[in-house]
């Protein structure tokens, strides 16, 4: 029997899982308005998870009743997001392409067009900024910043926190051509204290390094390794440092199974899984805070090709663009972060994963070599492992095989 859609009948699309460890997203954008009809899969919404912003395609067609949410509101995983009246499901005869985790399909580009579209008309008819979000007009409002003069950076121009935020500097470069300043604002007094609510991607950080903390029984090992080498098949080869490393992750990993792991919990038990391929996840530094990329089946890649799928991810990390996909499946974590001019530190497990691999600053020091002082590019690797899933013998023979390979990289050719 087919399950025809009934006139009249209405069906409420609610939020779809945007990946691993995200409970919740903030409404962004409507794509549409009440009484707008719909078609399936058309982009209804734009949300901004904890890890990136999403277009939020619907699986209904028919004339939009309601929206669930004002921009600025924070919606749960499961709650209703949008309801459709005169509703066609999605079905054969209307393909999908999971854009999202059971939603979304190829064929929609002319329908999302056309409702972004409407969307940047209607608002060019207002006359107004496109500033949705509560949120965003508040921290505009308490800054001083005049949203009219502001460029979006989000979805249609859409003006995100980032473009308040970012305000004083651009104020101060505009000519005294541009539009009028705001009237002074009355002095107010400085509070003694602030209370800001951890929300979007420092709160999923806060909650995964809790996490982390509470579950994982955590070690650290490390060792001061010469780099020289290192530096110098970067120059040879023509590739990145960040390949080089995460290449090298690799191969040890493939040496070290063991921690290539997680611990799963199963009712009362615990039971140790080791992964089949590589997740090499890789922590960005992006304008919205530290992300975590993953290259998927990573032992199956070339040095090279690596380097250009690192190259890749990084690119839509400071863009915004990554996918939930891209930001969850990762066994590993590779943290270079002597960017920030450090020399050590103690990282938190990415949980579930296992270990992570950290690598300080890369500077000048004597170094003995052949028992004569000399001066060699140094760095510090340290490792923070699991202890359910092996011991310090383990965890040892790992890093002090991650450290031969950087001081002596040609090696690491001839194994391969």
């Amino acid at each position: 029997m087919t399950d025809y859609p009934i006139p009249g009948e209405e069906r409420t699309f609610r939020l779809p899982d945007l990946g691993e460890g995200l409970t919740e997203a903030e409404i962004v954008a409507w794509r549409v308005a009440e009484g707008d009809e719909v078609g399936v899969d058309d982009v209804v919404v734009d949300v901004e998870t904890a890890k990136a912003t999403v277009e939020v395609p619907c699986p209904h067609a028919g004339r939009v009743t309601r929206l669930h949410g004002e921009p600025g509101t924070m919606v749960a995983v499961g709650a209703p997001l949008i309801t459709v009246e005169g509703a066609e499901a999605a079905s054969s005869t209307t393909a999908s392409g999971a854009v999202l985790v059971g939603y979304g399909t190829g064929n929609a580009t002319m329908t999302r067009r056309r409702s972004r579209n409407r969307t940047v008309a209607a608002s060019a008819a207002n006359g107004a900024p496109r500033v949705l979000s509560p949120v965003v007009r508040k921290l505009a409002r308490d800054r001083g910043v005049d949203v009219r003069v502001l460029t979006g950076s989000g979805p249609d121009g859409v003006i995100l926190r980032r473009d308040v935020e970012a305000a004083p500097a651009a104020a101060a470069e505009r000519s005294p051509a541009g539009p009028p300043a705001q009237a002074p604002r009355e002095p107010q007094p400085t509070p003694s204290m602030q209370r800001e609510p951890l929300r979007g991607m420092r709160r999923a950080i806060a909650e995964k390094l809790s996490r982390s903390r509470r579950e994982i029984p955590d070690a650290t090992t490390w060792v001061d390794v010469d780099a020289t080498g290192l530096m110098e098949a970067r120059e040879t080869l023509g590739v990145g440092l960040l390949a080089l490393l995460g290449r090298i992750s690799v191969a040890a990993l493939t040496r070290f199974p063991e921690l290539n792991a997680s611990v799963e919990r199963d009712g009362d038990d615990l039971v140790l899984v080791r992964h089949g391929h590589i997740g090499l996840g890789f922590a960005a530094q992006t304008e919205r805070g530290l992300v975590v990329p993953v290259v998927h089946e990573a032992d199956r890649l070339s040095t090279k090709e690596l380097g250009a799928e690192l190259a890749r991810l990084t690119e839509a990390a400071r863009a915004g663009t990554l996918t939930p996909e891209q930001l969850t499946g990762g066994t590993f974590t590779l943290n270079n972060y002597g960017v920030f001019g450090v020399d050590g530190s103690t990282p938190i497990v990415n949980h579930p994963e296992a270990a992570l691999l950290g690598v300080g600053r890369i500077v000048d020091k004597p170094w003995v070599v052949d028992g004569q002082l000399a001066v060699r590019k140094v760095t510090q690797l340290s490792l923070t492992f699991d202890h359910r899933v092996c011991d310090g013998g383990v965890a040892g023979g790992f890093l002090r095989y991650v450290a031969d390979c950087v001081e002596r990289p040609l090696g690491l050719l001839l194994d391969l």
